[in-house]
Parts: C-alpha cells; structure tokens; sequence
C-alpha cells in the first residue's frame, strides 16, 4: 500500500508542474512595468489601528486615537531624549514596511527598522532608546526621506542619493535620484505614505511612490542584518505624529 501511495504521488508530480506552470506570469514583447493595485501579496497589518497591542512604548507620549498611532510632546511632556514605541513582534531581517504619517509643521519622527533597545545616558529612565537605521521624517521635510542611523553611523544618505557605506570614511555618493528640493515637493502637510524595502545590505525609503535615498551597505562592523523596528517622537518643541496602515512583509 505504502508502494502504490508512492507511486501515485510521483505520478501526479508532472500535473503539479503543469499546474505550477500555467499561473506563472509569461512576459509578452508588448508587456510594460506597471502599477500594482494596492499591496503585492504578502504583506499583513502590525498596528491593529485599536489598541497598542504588540507595541510597547511609554504611554506618557503614545496613544491610539481615531485608528492611528499617536505619538505627541505636550508643553508638560517636552522630553529631553528621543523615545520610540517598539513593534514588539520580531526582529524581521529581509522586509518591506509600508504605512502612512502625518505630522505637525515643527514636529520630528521617524521609522527605525534593524535596530535595538540601548540605555539612555541622558534620561536613564527612558527604556525606550534605539540605535540603527532610521526612515526619517519631520515637519519641515528638511530630512524627511534620508537615511539617518540614530545614536549610531548617522548621516547614511540624504534624500536624493544613492550612497555605499564602507565604515572606513564618509559615505560614498554613487548617483544622484533628484534634487533634494524637488523631491521635498512629493511630500504633502497631510498625509504621506511611506513604502520602505530592506533586502540583504540595501536599504531603500519610497515616499508617495518616489524613490528619496538608496544605502549600499558593507560596513560588516557598523550594519545590523536583522533588528527591532519603532517609530520615535524627537527633541524638541511640543508636536504631534500620527501613523495609520502599518503593515509589513517578510521574506
């Protein structure tokens, strides 16, 4: 019996393949690039736009509010070190993240991704300090887009280049995506959507489908393969960030 099973599935492998074959996309001459309608497969939601369930933060600066994350300093709660709140689900290594932000005028934040949790020798009470890759954002759109890695290598690439990372020097810029000011001007005062795609030692940050920076990293001492991801509230006058659809897809 054991046999016959066998040979019935081996028998049944050339139809699998033939099935296997008839989905797979075969490209045309005629056939151009095009825009997906809405998320490729794959990518589930991490904020569950209710309660901070999965995220740990300190609640002094983070809420939910109207199905967004919402990070806010008061003028009672200005803050003297940057604080994250920490997606609590895993350490993705090979990722893609989207999610919207809005932000105030004056406001700073960011999405870290690749990072870890690290003491806070400014305000030792904050359990909530990160190093490591940021997607960065702030109400001015002065950096909003590059590459900054908080409390670690720091400037990586500024919005419009594509750099590569040694760790022996500066970063090397290796080619232009744009004036800087020119493609600040894809950045709404409303809502934006960030879409970022973190795959072996590249990093790349697309803001409202426009490529903003590109890092090339082998700095095989400075780089993190894998890591926490959180969004931070800044230094800085009172301000306000909101966060709504965030998902994330693994590889």
């Amino acid at each position: 019996m054991k046999r016959r099973a066998f040979l019935t599935a081996m028998g049944s492998l050339p139809l699998l393949a033939q099935q296997s074959r008839a989905q797979q996309y075969v490209p045309k001459q005629s056939d151009r690039p095009e825009a997906a309608a809405g998320d490729e497969a794959g990518f589930r939601p991490i904020f569950n736009g209710k309660t901070l369930e999965g995220w740990e933060g300190d609640p002094k600066y983070w809420r939910v509010e109207d199905g967004c994350l919402v990070g806010e300093i008061t003028p009672e709660t200005v803050i003297k070190s940057n604080t994250f709140i920490i997606w609590r689900g895993g350490e993705p290594a090979d990722f893609e993240i989207k999610a919207d932000y809005r932000i105030t005028s004056g406001g700073n934040s960011g999405i870290n991704y690749r990072s870890v949790v690290v003491p806070d020798l400014v305000t030792p009470t904050n359990k909530f300090a990160m190093r490591g890759y940021q997607a960065d954002i702030d109400g001015g759109n002065r950096y909003t887009g590059q590459n900054y890695e908080e409390k670690g290598r720091l400037f990586l690439a500024m919005r419009g280049q594509v750099t590569h990372v040694l760790g022996v020097q500066k970063p090397i810029v290796l080619a232009s995506l744009g004036d800087s000011a020119e493609l600040a001007k894809f950045i709404t005062t409303d809502w934006n959507s960030y879409h970022l795609i973190v795959r072996g030692n590249t990093t790349i940050h697309l803001l409202n489908g426009h490529m903003m920076s590109m890092v090339i990293d082998d700095d095989p001492v400075g780089r993190m393969m894998k890591g926490l991801i959180g969004v931070q509230v800044h230094v800085g006058p009172p301000m306000k960030v909101e966060y709504r659809n965030f998902r994330l897809k693994q590889f």
